[in-house]
């Protein structure tokens, strides 16, 4: 039994190894990929009509307990049949929930092609990571804006599956991606989302709420300034999201940029406070802190995880 605990202790560091060799291995049968595919189908299937409240709350409260229960009776399942079946299933399965690498690279990325192949490129290549239009973004701009993406999906693509992890394994770990990939795709304030999408936007708030505050935390204890503590007190309310100027505000006190001001977000210009004082264009100074302090943030998180896993089971 103290060699199964052991073993299981591993899981989070195993997945997470596999994370840093190989990158999130997105593709069509990735589960995330199939709750995307499942949440297209049903909103296009209930978001007509009348009562469009209650029908994207339904459709989001029955996918999340679906992902919760899938994860819970497979894991359980394989766990009677055998231990290192088991094992290996859920390394894999936390492979495929957190994301460090991925994200770290798209947002190399956008620096290195907006360096080498120009602005419309850069453009193109930020597009794939935020939710505004790009198609006017300045050099400027669109660095900020990867820098801005690092930091919110820090929180929900790192800390927050982690979190979620310690507090209820795997299960715990893919309710919450579906959480997300819900929020990402309905939770919008447009015409057609605004009603269908409004229970999802706030399930997301709360599923977010702690892990975005630890996020900050963690980025805090990498950087361990006043200005970091000074910046996350001061800004991290004037975001529009209860949750996202947590971490973004600790970026921008750590990387001394400016977060945040208008931008157009589905053909509509959104006035956001500005988070930081300093307005200037980051650069591979910059870019290199932002990225060591994300890999120390996902390395805090996952050794805190393997520590909750390991006490649970003593």
């Amino acid at each position: 039994m103290e060699l199964q605990i052991v073993i299981i202790t591993l899981v989070p560091l195993a997945g997470f190894l596999l994370d840093l060799l190989f990158g999130d291995p997105f593709g069509r049968f990735h589960p995330i990929a199939l709750f995307g595919t499942a949440i297209y189908k049903l909103e296009k299937l209930l978001n007509r009509g009348k009562y469009r409240i209650f029908k994207g709350a339904v459709m989001s409260v029955m996918l999340i307990a679906f992902a919760y229960l899938l994860f819970y009776v497979l894991l359980n399942y394989i766990w009677q049949q055998n231990f290192y079946i088991y094992i290996t299933v859920s390394v894999i399965l936390f492979f495929f929930g957190i994301a460090s690498r991925t994200l770290i690279n798209e947002v190399r990325d956008v620096f290195k092609v907006l360096k080498d192949r120009g602005i419309e490129a850069g453009r193109l290549q930020v597009a794939r990571i935020v939710g505004r239009d790009t198609s006017q973004l300045d050099s400027k701009k669109i660095k900020i804006a990867a820098l801005e993406t690092l930091a919110e999906n820090l929180s929900d693509g790192v800390v927050a599956p982690l979190f979620w992890f310690a507090i209820a394994g795997i299960p715990g770990m893919f309710a919450y991606k579906m959480i997300n990939t819900l929020d990402s795709m309905i939770a919008y304030k447009s015409e057609r989302y605004f009603l269908f999408g409004r229970v999802a936007a706030y399930i997301d708030d709360i599923a977010n709420y702690i892990p975005a505050r630890l996020t900050a935390l963690f980025m805090f204890i990498v950087v361990p300034k006043k200005r970091v503590s000074d910046f996350i007190l001061r800004y991290s309310k004037s975001h529009a999201s209860p949750n996202a100027g947590f971490p973004e505000s600790a970026m921008a006190a750590i990387i001394d940029c400016r977060f945040g001001g208008p931008n157009i977000y589905h053909n509509k210009l959104i006035e956001k406070p500005y988070i930081g004082i300093t307005d200037r264009e980051p650069g591979e100074k910059e870019l290199k802190k932002a990225l060591f302090v994300s890999r120390m943030v996902a390395v805090i998180g996952v050794i805190i995880a393997a520590v909750v896993v390991f006490v649970k089971y003593v």
